[in-house]
């Protein structure tokens, strides 16, 4: 029998957990995904909000274990998050994501989440996790220049003369019809553990299970290239912005799978104690990234659409293929990332590709967002270890 208190208790932490997935879906899941294509005239603000919020559900839903578990599990060694500590930790993290998204400058969320559950952690008498803070780590410093790096390759490989740039965008669909095959979905793999398509998919196939997965990769690349291809023969441009399009559907996507975790991560200590399963708190988690989307998210598209750069088609292609390999990088190995950091960096790269200049690319403004990155994560850790213990003085 569940007391009436752990109810309770719980149930505060949820309405805090509501809070942040809606200021993530306004914030970074809601505005980055199609921010490029927003740039690149291939949609409008408004419906680039409506389509991030169904796609990011869908993407809680199917993707959010990993990152869920390590957000709520595996930041803090030694004790496990009270529902005082939960709730204090999805307080602050969601103000401080909401006067980003107010102010109109993008906080990174998985800077905020990670700060607040680490800070509360500490003030627990908790240990540091200092091996999933490599990888942390690892991830966030590679991001800028991986995300950047490539970005930048792609843009300039688009405007290479020798090689039809039909062609090119044909590679890069069947690039990403190869990622599609083989980034893990919840509902293709056994219990507590996720499958691609292409493992799903070669058991009928003869021969082993990697010649199988293979073959299925073949078949789904050459299918991506094959229809985009046919599509660009109605026009270059045609084809292009429809490409664009479906790279913002897959990156919001992935923004759904490894977003939600922020928000509910630090729910799952606590749903055990009320027999709520996981696939229950990503259905919830997604619904309020959803919310967030369609309330907030127009005024941060706004934002990064416009204010950070000038983007074409090519450009704003160039930025989302690397701003999708980094998000299921992410979600495949657990860690909190951030998707301002992830889209900004792109942005940047694919920026700088323009012949001549920055790209339109404003460096007070990335000043001005680097500057709330490293704040947002010492700002959240020092609050979070502060209000826990002032508030644990004050109960008890």
């Amino acid at each position: 029998m569940v007391e009436i208190a752990t109810i309770a208790t719980f149930l505060v932490a949820a309405t805090a957990s509501l809070f942040m997935a809606w200021a993530i879906g306004a914030g970074s899941s809601g505005s980055t995904p199609f921010a490029p294509a927003v740039g690149a005239n291939a949609i409008s603000v408004m419906r680039a909000g409506f389509f991030v919020g169904i796609l990011g559900f869908a993407g809680a839903v199917l993707q959010g274990a990993n990152v869920s578990e390590a957000v709520g599990t595996e930041l803090i060694g030694g004790v496990t998050l009270s529902p005082m500590a939960a709730t204090i930790a999805l307080v602050i993290a969601a103000a401080l994501v909401a006067i980003g998204v107010f102010a109109g400058y993008p906080i990174a969320t998985a800077f905020t989440v990670t700060g607040a559950v680490i800070g509360v952690g500490l003030a627990m008498g908790g240990d540091p996790a200092w091996p999933k803070y490599t990888e942390i780590t690892v991830l966030w410093v590679l991001t800028p220049f991986v995300g950047g790096g490539l970005a930048y390759a792609i843009a300039r490989t688009l405007r290479a003369e020798p090689i039809g740039e039909e062609y090119l965008i044909v590679a890069l669909a069947a690039l990403v019809g190869v990622l599609i095959a083989n980034i893990e979905f919840a509902i293709l793999g056994p219990p507590g553990g996720g499958a691609s398509i292409a493992q799903a998919s070669s058991g009928p196939l003869p021969g082993s299970e990697f010649a199988g997965a293979a073959a299925v990769t073949a078949l789904i690349a050459a299918a991506w290239a094959l229809v985009l291809g046919f599509d660009l023969r109605n026009g270059t441009e045609r084809g292009e912005r429809h490409f664009l399009l479906i790279l913002g559907g897959l990156v919001a996507f992935s923004a759904g799978g490894s977003q939600v975790g922020l928000a509910i991560g630090p729910l799952i200590p606590l749903s055990g104690d009320v027999g709520l399963p996981l696939i229950a708190l990503l259905f919830g988690g997604g619904v309020g990234l959803l919310l967030g989307s369609w309330t907030g998210a127009p005024r941060m598209i706004k934002a990064i659409s416009q204010d950070y750069s000038s983007l074409g088609p090519r450009r704003s292609i160039a930025a989302l293929i690397p701003s999708f390999i980094i998000a299921q990088t992410a979600v495949l190995f657990g860690i909190p990332v951030s998707f301002n950091e992830i889209i900004v960096s792109s942005i940047i790269g694919s920026g700088y590709a323009a012949a001549g200049s920055g790209g339109g690319v404003s460096a007070r403004k990335m000043g001005y967002t680097v500057l709330a990155w490293v704040l947002s994560l010492a700002g959240s850790i020092i609050i979070s270890f502060a209000g826990f213990l002032a508030l644990e003085a004050v109960l008890f």
